[in-house]
């Protein structure tokens, strides 16, 4: 990996670490990267990675794999999965719209999905755009750069609601690893002055299930509302008779 996937990686990293750790539930499912273990720091105790490539050497013990070639057809039951992951899926995804409706169908109702893309309003996505006019690409050039506010849109339409939106990777867009080592400065003016504007950015979504009702002690002490208030009305309609 070149040093720019080294900055990137190391920073998405750290934020799947910090996003996942008290997620809880029962099967979590990570959808391509592989070379990026975002499951990590995840208490689920059924781990899958999804992968077109992947290589049993690394295997972790924790975890199975199943191999695919299309990620728009998910082999998962409906419902099935209560964290799913997708670091960089969508962007190089042929189907990117069908990929998430697959997502939607295996998720559980308020499941959770964390998605990692790059930003195309930053320095990065401005030296993509050029270097791609002048055949010069600097990051992969078969990606396409989905901005936040889009993929925000495509999720409202699956009704999953945005619980969280991460920002980061602020360096200048160099391939130089002692360049990107020292760029602490920048990263703190950047996600003070300009957050939006970084590098790659982190989605966290909740899936809503329309037409959920209230069970158990909330629905019970409803209940005991309204039949209270039946004797009261009684009482005031027997006062004004006398």
């Amino acid at each position: 990996m070149q040093p720019a996937g080294n900055y990137i990686g190391a920073w998405e990293q750290a934020q799947f670490d910090l996003m996942t750790a008290d997620i809880f539930g029962f099967h979590a499912l990570q959808i391509g990267l592989p070379q990026l273990p975002a499951l990590a720091a995840s208490r689920m105790p059924h781990q899958w990675q999804s992968a077109s490539q992947f290589s049993s050497k690394e295997t972790k013990l924790a975890q199975q794999v199943v191999l695919l070639h299309d990620f728009a057809e998910l082999p998962f039951a409906s419902q099935s999965i209560d964290l799913i992951i997708l670091p960089h899926v969508l962007e190089f995804a042929s189907e990117p719209h069908q990929v998430l409706r697959e997502v939607d169908r295996i998720l559980i109702p308020e499941g959770r999905l964390i998605i990692s893309g790059l930003n195309r309003v930053s320095l990065w996505g401005g030296r993509q755009f050029f270097g791609r006019v002048a055949g010069q690409h600097f990051l992969p050039e078969d990606g396409e750069f989905i901005s936040p506010h889009r993929l925000k849109d495509w999720l409202k339409l699956l009704s999953m609601e945005v619980s969280q939106t991460r920002f980061g990777c602020y360096a200048l867009p160099v391939d130089n690893a002692q360049w990107l080592q020292n760029s602490g400065m920048m990263e703190s003016l950047g996600s003070r002055w300009w957050p939006r504007f970084g590098a790659v950015y982190m989605i966290e979504a909740i899936k809503r299930v329309r037409g959920m009702h209230l069970v158990g002690p909330a629905l019970k002490q409803k209940n005991v509302r309204q039949a209270h208030a039946v004797p009261v009305a009684n009482k005031i309609r027997e006062h004004g008779q006398n």
